[in-house]
């Protein structure tokens, strides 16, 4: 009974896939930003705002400066398929975080499989970040009777990378 391939809640899962490209600045490189996420995607992108203010960078709280897509479901594993083709099926141990979460870069998106160069958007690359967990996350999260989760059922490092591994045929290499 306590063996974790029976236990339907001690299965990992991937909760939502992101794509992010921070533009830096408003303007008609965060318009070509979204055309390029909306590509990618098929969805819609929404504006990332800047938090803070940094007058180095000429940022002022509030003023868009990238943008993002979120995905979850089967689109998100076949966007994640296509995006570790782009990786060449590797990713480093490095870029897993303690909690089981799984983020890489693509430097340029015309090694993403069926996007092709397009002169107006120029060269630009983008973030993908996984999310993965297991089922009964959401108690920790509820309004009404907020619980803690054991030890046990987190998601670590480790078996986050044995997930990614086997379900998408993924090399993870020691370090960069």
């Amino acid at each position: 009974m306590n063996d974790k391939k029976n236990n339907p809640m001690k299965e990992l899962r991937i909760e939502k896939v992101t794509i992010n490209i921070g533009a830096g600045s408003a303007g008609e490189v965060l318009d070509n930003a979204k055309e390029l996420v909306k590509r990618i995607t098929g969805k819609t992108p929404i504006e990332t705002r800047a938090k803070d203010r940094n007058p180095i960078f000429k940022l002022r709280k509030g003023l868009e400066i990238g943008t993002k897509v979120t995905l979850r479901g089967k689109d998100a594993e076949e966007l994640l398929k296509k995006a570790f083709v782009a990786k060449k099926n590797k990713v480093s141990k490095n870029n897993f975080d303690n909690l089981g979460n799984l983020s890489f870069g693509i430097k340029e998106y015309i090694d993403f499989p069926g996007i092709k160069y397009d002169p107006v958007i120029g060269m630009m690359g983008f973030d993908v970040c996984v999310t993965i967990n297991r089922r009964g996350k959401r108690v920790r999260t509820r309004r009404i009777k907020t619980s803690k989760i054991g030890k046990k059922h987190l998601v670590n490092k480790e078996d986050s990378m044995k997930f990614i591994n086997e379900k998408f045929k993924v090399e993870i290499s020691k370090g960069e």
